[in-house]
């Protein structure tokens, strides 16, 4: 079935960008709007009410835009609203859950550290999700309240996000972690930063690649997938859109979208309020 509907991507800001990332690696054809509900980020430091309701609010603009599918690019939304979500619209929702089951499977000492917000980590869906597939692996969870910061505001090296990423990842060490889950998408972004801090023995896990690949999955079982374009048509597009400071999420974008950016931000960033 041929359609030209995006896929629609949400984050709290720039945290989703990665999955996005994966997402048009996967389907090239795919077009996709992302939107960075910046004026109110970071959802981990907000009430579940609050979250729940910018996630309600954001899913009605995508729609608005005729998204086909929603992705729920942020952990701690994932966890709080993605049910409700579901429960409320027919299209299909894909959501980000802290790689708990492949770090069980992983971990030789039986001893995995979970990096998210304090947010994520209390949430009863982290808890399940954690008493499911953890088994007899001993968790340890580091609530990051720094972090998020600092990818928003782009420090994505330097002494400030070596310090931050030592204070929380040198405790896990200490308690025997040899597995580090990166439990918010904004920490893809500081993931050298963070493996370097771990060091050789110790895996660090992320699922932007698992969550584009359950995109696919579901777009083709609801025969929503996008037909192959034409070499002479026009590429699938990728919209940007901020209810923020649209100079710094041109500039976030800039940064970390990757090779395709200048024809993207071209056509595609615009700032919306919500």
């Amino acid at each position: 079935m041929t359609t030209s509907r995006p896929i629609g991507v949400f984050d709290s800001g720039i945290g989703g960008l990665p999955i996005a990332r994966q997402i048009r690696a996967l389907l090239p054809n795919e077009n996709i709007v992302y939107v960075a509900d910046t004026l109110h980020t970071p959802y981990g430091e907000k009430t579940e009410d609050y979250i729940l309701q910018r996630s309600l609010a954001v899913t009605d603009f995508l729609l608005a835009q005729n998204a086909k599918a929603i992705v729920v690019a942020c952990n701690t939304a994932t966890m709080v609203s993605i049910k409700t979500l579901r429960e409320r619209h027919a299209v299909p929702f894909i959501g980000v859950e802290p790689g708990v089951k492949p770090a069980a499977i992983h971990t030789q000492t039986g001893v995995i550290g979970v990096l998210a917000t304090e947010k994520t980590l209390t949430s009863d869906a982290f808890n399940q999700l954690a008493k499911r597939v953890a088994g007899d692996v001993q968790m340890e969870i580091q609530p990051c309240p720094k972090l998020v910061r600092l990818v928003e505001s782009l420090q994505l090296s330097g002494q400030d996000a070596v310090q931050a990423v030592e204070d929380y990842v040198h405790p896990l060490l200490e308690k025997g972690a040899d597995t580090i889950i990166l439990g918010c998408t904004h920490f893809a972004h500081l993931a050298p930063i963070i493996e370097q801090v771990a060091g050789l023995g110790v895996s660090v896990i992320s699922t932007e690649t698992a969550v584009a690949k359950e995109v696919a999955r579901r777009l083709e079982a609801e025969n929503l997938l996008a037909q192959p374009v034409e070499p002479t048509t026009q590429a699938a597009s990728a919209e940007f859109w901020s209810n923020s400071d649209l100079p710094l999420f041109q500039k976030q974008v800039a940064a970390l979208w990757g090779p395709d950016t200048q024809h993207d931000t071209q056509h595609g960033i615009q700032i919306k309020s919500f």
